[in-house]
């Protein structure tokens, strides 16, 4: 019996629902845009068999064990290594087990889909994962990344992705990037500027990176000019291996326009530690419009991905470090956090800013506003914690009266999860479809229109926007 079933995520109405499923084969097998993820390009460079279906599905998945976690189940258990080294499980059967066992608590959410769709489309499995199923079906898995058409670039085509993006520090050195260039592969892997570490004077160690990212460009960072000088250097590099877009990742949404002389004295209060947490968000806020800026010289499209409580947690911080599912959802403000960068730029007709939120409030009452008159300005899909049906469809419900659909950017999938890309690309094919057949429906859209948009939302409007 199949886990999946091929009406999941349609309308109940059948009139609707089968204008939705006509909807979605006309473009469920279109190739896959993957423009913003995280995804890792040793796996391409090296196209290394994957160890096990833990270390694949479970341990480096904070969506599986942020879960499992919030049950009760220490994250040493599952694998998750310590900053300081220490013990942690090392049998990645038991993990597994112990994965299968608690398989009920993603009841319901979208998870459950991702999951079961690795485990049918990608595996073959036809029986639930559960504990009695457990052992079966971690062989089969097993024995499948065993063969070549399960490496990392078999799948990677298998999965029809025409271009994907990986997410690089300003400071790495995008050795694997070169080596995916230089093995002569067809896959279009690309890196993502993410200049985090030398923009946010509140990062760990941000002084010692800024002089790292200085002697990388040959420019002396240190200075204000030669700070500008080395990001621009840094750019045109990332460029060099694909890089079409930047990515910021703020605590909130705060943009600066500063003058340039208080733009460098507070960037030298940074490096000596001497910002308030208020002068280190004005800084980051000031930092987004120069990017801006550059991005009008370089082209590179400006993402801002804020309103994230990074690392929540102390005590989990400190024992796993950074990105261990503790990062949380906070109100953003963008109307009036966004207003200087967009005074400064945001009528350019050559720049493109995607705007995410993790507060829905903002829907319709300031993104879509934005986004609907500011020529820079795009909406990037649902983020993270409204990656799902329903974060799908309010996303769709609130912004399109004001926004429409061409002030989106479609689909980005924004995961370390390998083979659930395919997954959540076809969670948003069927929610668009949906979506679309009921303005159909309802006598809002034409026909031949729906299946444009659908087109677009599957396929072109991530290929134009992020310039793939």
């Amino acid at each position: 019996m199949p886990l999946l079933d091929e009406s999941r995520l349609f309308p109940t109405d059948p009139t609707v629902r089968a204008l939705a499923r006509d909807l979605y084969e006309m473009i469920k097998d279109l190739p896959i845009i993957s423009p913003h993820g995280h995804t890792d390009p040793r796996w391409f460079a090296e196209n290394k068999a994957f160890s096990d279906p833990a270390q694949l599905l479970v341990t480096p998945d904070h969506y599986v064990f942020r879960m499992l976690h919030s049950q009760g189940v220490a994250l040493e258990d599952l694998g998750v290594p310590r900053v300081d080294g220490g013990p942690i499980e090392q049998d990645s059967r038991k993990i597994w087990r112990l994965f299968a066992s608690r398989y009920h608590l993603f009841r319901g959410t979208p998870s459950r889909i991702w999951i079961d769709h690795v485990l049918q489309e990608v595996f073959g499995v036809t029986e639930r994962l559960s504990t009695h199923s457990a052992d079966a079906i971690y062989d089969q898995i097993d024995a499948c990344l065993k063969t070549e058409a399960f490496r990392p670039r078999a799948l990677f085509e298998r999965f029809k992705i025409e271009a994907i993006s990986t997410t690089e520090s300003a400071i790495d050195d995008l050795n694997w990037h070169k080596m995916i260039q230089d093995s002569g592969w067809s896959g279009k892997v690309v890196t993502a500027y993410r200049p985090d570490a030398v923009v946010d004077p509140e990062f760990d160690g941000f002084a010692d990176n800024v002089a790292k990212m200085g002697e990388m460009a040959g420019e002396d960072a240190t200075t204000w000019t030669g700070y500008l000088a080395a990001h621009r250097n840094r750019r045109a590099f990332f460029k060099c291996f694909g890089a079409t877009s930047s990515d910021h990742g703020h605590p909130t949404a705060r943009t600066e326009d500063l003058d340039p002389s208080a733009a460098a004295a507070l960037f030298d209060k940074a490096l000596q530690g001497k910002c308030s947490a208020d002068e280190a968000d004005c800084f980051r806020g000031h930092m987004l419009t120069e990017m801006a800026r550059m991005s009008l010289d370089d082209g590179l499209v400006l993402q801002i991905h804020p309103g994230a409580a990074r690392n929540h947690s102390a005590s989990i911080m400190g024992r796993f470090g950074r990105d261990k599912g503790y990062d949380i959802p906070t109100r953003t403000d963008y109307v009036t956090a966004l207003r200087p960068l967009l005074n400064a730029v945001g009528c350019e007709p050559d720049l493109t800013v995607i705007l995410f939120t993790l507060d829905e409030t903002s829907y319709a009452r300031e993104l879509a506003p934005l986004a609907g008159v500011y020529p820079a300005l795009r909406l990037g899909p649902p983020w993270w914690f409204h990656d799902s049906y329903e974060g799908m469809m309010r996303f769709r419900e609130m912004t399109t009266e004001t926004a429409g659909f061409y002030n989106t950017v479609g689909f980005n999938d924004d995961t370390r999860a390998f083979c659930s890309i395919p997954a959540r690309h076809d969670v948003a094919r069927r929610v668009d479809c949906s979506f679309l057949a009921n303005l159909v429906e309802t006598g809002r859209l034409d026909r031949d229109e729906a299946s444009e948009v659908a087109h677009d939302l599957a396929y072109r409007l991530a290929k134009q926007a992020y310039k793939l």
